[in-house]
């Protein structure tokens, strides 16, 4: 087995450290999101916290780890009678991306259960998980159906599954913890706050520090075990004082003065809903028993709504996450209670492994509060210019709610909610024979399969004879996300400031609806001479909004190389993921003045997408009482249609991009 990276040896990241401690002392905190860019040690210090976590007496033989003092009375593997359990230490369970739902929950043997009635079930990673931990690596790459399941369970703390009338419950309480890379897209709003605290990472800038990272990690390499021996002392200090904090927490006494300032610090930061206030009550109940402490002091507050609220306030993608720190500390002293007379107004936290100092600032990292929501933006929101020849970009329209654009026909992608699609989840509308292992079962058509053979089976008894054969896959019509790639006119046709702000707006709007529809987004701008990739193909809409907004214009109107480039795109992202069909955006006014005979060249380069048979939409940029028509001829030449600014969100263009062949011939 490898030995894993000596927790206390992590350097700095005293905020992740802190929240996984804090979780250790009361998993009732419900776990922690760690967010930060790559080559960070989140991975590192989460692995290695199992080793800090004390061991757990277990029912001998029992698959879901029920406690022998008091055991689970629906466990699949009990009734469990009255005798001594077995210790072992708590595990940590790793859940892959691309796991299925029977390996997240469990399976049923549908074939058992129909023929003898027998619940037959193989435990999945919650019931591994029970009373240990349940680390997601890229969480926000997880698909959505399995990262209901997953909050379920930690919510609830019971997994259910369910086969055609047949349930079997068990107990799943664990410490969830996933890691994400922003820059690979969010997780939706309702999924970040189920997750108790948050806490944001990011190498540290000074020379020192990241000297003895490398010292360190290099050591390890050479020899994990004589590593791990030199930091064992450390390591049993910080699992003696865990022992410890658990211990002490009951007795903790959380104030009225505390919760008043909780109640008023959610209050003022206008946290939707009351988890807020219960996490934050939970932690800073934690905090106090890990400082050794059984009264909940200012401090404690302070440092749970450092952990518990940034990632609870924001209302769209494109919010960044952090707090106000000036704002909470206004608000913690205008609420200062009388059952705290101790409390430090500027304290340090406690000390010790993770502890105190280590709140996030919002100017810190490329992660962090406003100023690295908007890296190339200017002071006051206004982006710079990046040249002299440029108009500096305008600030985007306010953004509104767009119609539906969806790709035609019937795909196969990943799951999402723009277009049809044959998924795991959604409306049954037939059967077939299962290619592996049956998920789905479709009742009606396995027992008319199985009908015919009853005789020839020696059927006897009421029970139905069922064969293998005779099992039958539902097949199901969802919803899928798609690559919505947006190709955008930035030249000087369409510098005019109002116009240009009313374009990134639209823009913006159409991102929150691909945010909100689970697709991958790109952009692909052109002006000048030539165009660019300004964001490939990905999953963080958020990082397509920051690219849009610092967007400059002017120069000629290259349209035959945006397209080219656009249609190199969508070839290289096909034998990425070829399941995952592409929906275009072209944003002009349809002009074209770059390049040797443009117009020519610019019909040619739109007609390979119609070739190809791509899903594509013409947002047309023309304004004033002269329009040429130039978009709607372009979009003829791609084979979709044209729409103004005006009518991307008017109701008359419901199903947009239903049929390629009818919008092709309404265009014309």
């Amino acid at each position: 087995m490898t030995t894993p990276f000596p927790f206390t040896a992590v350097v700095g990241q005293d905020d992740l450290r802190l929240a996984l401690l804090l979780n250790a002392v009361s998993p009732a905190v419900g776990g922690v999101l760690v967010r930060g860019e790559k080559g960070t040690a989140k991975s590192t210090a989460v692995r290695a916290l199992s080793a800090l976590l004390p061991e757990v007496d277990v029912v001998a033989g029992c698959r879901f780890s029920c406690d022998p003092a008091s055991p689970d009375p629906t466990c699949p593997d009990g009734p469990h009678e009255a005798a001594p359990g077995v210790r072992r230490p708590a595990r940590m369970v790793e859940l892959p991306v691309g796991a299925s739902e029977d390996r997240l929950v469990g399976a049923l043997d549908i074939e058992r259960a129909l023929a003898e009635g027998v619940k037959a079930f193989e435990p999945g990673l919650l019931a591994d998980a029970h009373r240990g931990i349940l680390y997601v690596d890229e969480v926000n790459l997880l698909h959505d159906h399995l990262v209901d399941l997953l909050l379920d369970a930690a919510a609830m703390g019971a997994s259910y599954v369910e086969r055609e009338g047949v349930s079997v419950r068990h107990a799943a309480r664990f410490l969830l913890v996933g890691t994400m890379n922003p820059e690979e897209g969010e997780l939706r709003p309702q999924l970040l706050d189920r997750f108790g605290l948050t806490v944001e990472v990011a190498a540290s800038r000074e020379p020192d520090q990241r000297v003895e990272v490398v010292r360190r990690r290099l050591a390890y390499d050479d020899d994990p075990a004589g590593f791990a021996a030199r930091w064992a002392d450390e390591e049993a200090a910080v699992r003696a004082r865990v022992v410890a904090a658990r211990a002490l927490l009951p007795r903790v006494r959380l104030g009225d003065g505390a919760l008043r300032q909780i109640a008023a610090t959610c209050a003022a930061f206008e946290v939707d809903g009351m988890r807020a206030d219960i996490v934050m009550a939970r932690t800073a109940t934690a905090l106090a028993a890990w400082a050794g402490r059984t009264d909940v002091l200012a401090e404690d507050v302070r440092q749970a709504a450092l952990l518990a609220l940034p990632h609870r306030r924001r209302r769209n993608p494109f919010d960044a996450p952090g707090l106000d720190e000036d704002k909470l500390d206004e608000t913690l002293e205008q609420f200062s209670g009388d059952d705290d007379p101790d409390a430090d107004p500027d304290p340090d936290g406690p000390d010790g492994p993770g502890g105190g100092g280590g709140q996030p600032s919002p100017n810190e990292g490329p992660q962090g509060g406003d100023t690295g929501a908007r890296p190339e933006a200017g002071e006051g929101g206004e982006p710079r210019a990046s040249g002299s020849r440029e108009q500096a970009a305008a600030r985007a329209a306010e953004p509104f709610r767009t119609k539906v654009l969806s790709v035609p026909g019937i795909g196969e992608g990943a799951a999402g909610r723009r277009s049809r699609a044959r998924t795991e989840h959604g409306r049954t509308t037939g059967a077939r024979r299962p290619r592996g292992a049956l998920t789905k079962l479709h009742l009606a058509a396995t027992v008319q399969a199985a009908a015919p053979h009853q005789r020839a089976r020696g059927r006897s008894g009421p029970g139905l004879v069922v064969r293998r054969d005779d099992l039958r896959q539902a097949t199901r019509e969802g919803r899928e996300g798609n690559l919505v790639l947006f190709v955008v006119d930035a030249s000087g046709s369409m510098a005019a400031r109002q116009r240009m702000s009313a374009v990134k707006g639209a823009v913006l709007s159409l991102l929150l609806d691909a945010y909100q529809r689970r697709d991958k987004v790109g952009l692909v701008t052109f002006r000048g001479a030539d165009a660019e990739v300004a964001l490939p193909p990905t999953s963080s809409v958020d990082a397509a909004a920051v690219r849009l907004e610092s967007l400059p214009t002017g120069g000629r109107t290259p349209l035959a190389a945006g397209l080219l480039r656009a249609h190199d795109v969508l070839r290289v992202e096909r034998l990425r993921d070829p399941a995952r069909r592409a929906l275009v955006v072209v944003v002009t006014d349809g002009r074209a003045t770059g390049g040797p005979e443009p117009v020519a060249t610019a019909g040619r380069a739109a007609r390979l997408f119609a070739a190809d048979g791509v899903a594509s939409v013409v947002v047309d940029c023309e304004s004033g009482p002269v329009r040429l028509g130039l978009a709607g001829q372009l979009a003829g030449e791609l084979g979709g249609t044209a729409v103004t600014l005006d009518e991307l969100r008017a109701d008359s263009i419901a199903g947009l991009v239903r049929d390629v062949q009818g919008t092709s011939r309404r265009a014309a």
